[in-house]
């Protein structure tokens, strides 16, 4: 969140207007319901809210899902995940631009520092962790000659780094086609040092697309929403922190579903409302991304990435 906008002190909502864990068990019931099997946990950074281990042991319970996972920027891992793999978590994404701390610090904001983000995925690792993803968006002119930094430092340890195009998420992250490398780019410097070979899509709808090495040392994963759109194969449904849920990553508005749960819906009502909500979407954003910025001259309202999560 750019601390430009909204500082170090800046309340967002007060707790009231948060989803309860009862509430947000109820809607995973909900989706399980219609199909779903894989939840995950995201932000903003959800290791800040309080007795998440609470709510993960709760999920985790949840007849029908498959897998839990958790998406967080590492800055407060080190203390959480033993607690978290207690509770139930079963895999961990982090989020990690860069080995550099000056350019993970100037991607990042200062306040958020390359040090403890590795003694969390050390803290992970030693819980029991064994396959955690680092997530790296590359940006041109930032940390786009570091790609292979971060591939020589993970490589062999059964984790696995997905490098992610630069998105025009929001209205805020100063997005320009200039910044973004394309996950081509990123592949051939790659290939170059360290030959790689495609892995088939282990299902439909899989947001990366990965490559082995060829000498066994592991993966490699790209995340290509500018370059190679995946809309039709989308898979995902998105709620905030408040209960509203987004059909697309580049949505304007989210349907209120907070207000259903506290009107008192029932089970069954919450299936029929979700199933007609995920059936009437039309969400084509990253497909129609040229057309779309030309005619609102870039200026299309976005829910911030903050609000939803990757």
């Amino acid at each position: 969140m750019p601390a430009e906008i909204y500082g170090n002190a800046y309340r967002f909502m007060e707790p009231g207007e948060l989803l309860t864990f009862e509430e947000t068990e109820q809607l995973v019931r909900a989706f399980v319901a219609l199909g779903a099997a894989k939840v995950k946990l995201t932000g903003g950074e959800p290791l800040l809210r309080p007795w998440l281990p609470d709510l993960v042991a709760r999920l985790a319970a949840v007849p029908g899902v498959e897998d839990l996972a958790l998406i967080t920027n590492g800055a407060r891992l080190a203390r959480m995940a033993r607690l978290l793999r207690q509770a139930g978590l079963r895999r961990l994404t982090v989020s990690l631009d860069s080995l550099d701390a000056h350019t993970f610090e100037l991607m990042n904001g200062r306040a958020h520092r390359l040090g403890p983000v590795l003694d969390g995925i050390a803290a992970a690792e030693a819980a029991g962790f064994r396959s955690i993803k680092l997530n790296a968006v590359v940006i041109r002119g930032m940390n786009d000659g570091q790609v292979l930094d971060l591939v020589r430092r993970f490589r062999g340890t059964g984790h696995t780094v997905r490098f992610i195009e630069f998105m025009d998420v929001g209205n805020r992250n100063g997005w320009s086609r200039e910044q973004v490398v394309s996950s081509a780019e990123t592949l051939a410097a790659i290939h170059a040092v360290y030959p790689v070979e495609p892995v088939q899509p282990g299902y439909r709808g899989e947001v990366a697309s990965r490559y082995r090495f060829r000498d066994g040392a592991g993966e490699v994963g790209f995340i290509s929403s500018v370059s190679q759109p995946f809309c039709r194969d989308c898979t995902r449904a998105r709620v905030s922190a408040d209960g509203r849920v987004y059909t697309c990553l580049f949505a304007a508005t989210g349907f209120d579903l907070r207000a259903e749960l506290r009107r008192g819906v029932s089970g069954e009502e919450l299936v029929t409302l979700l199933r007609g909500l995920w059936s009437r979407r039309t969400d084509r954003y990253s497909e129609e991304r040229a057309e779309i910025r030309r005619r609102t001259k870039g200026a299309r309202k976005k829910v911030e990435m903050y609000t939803i999560g990757g």
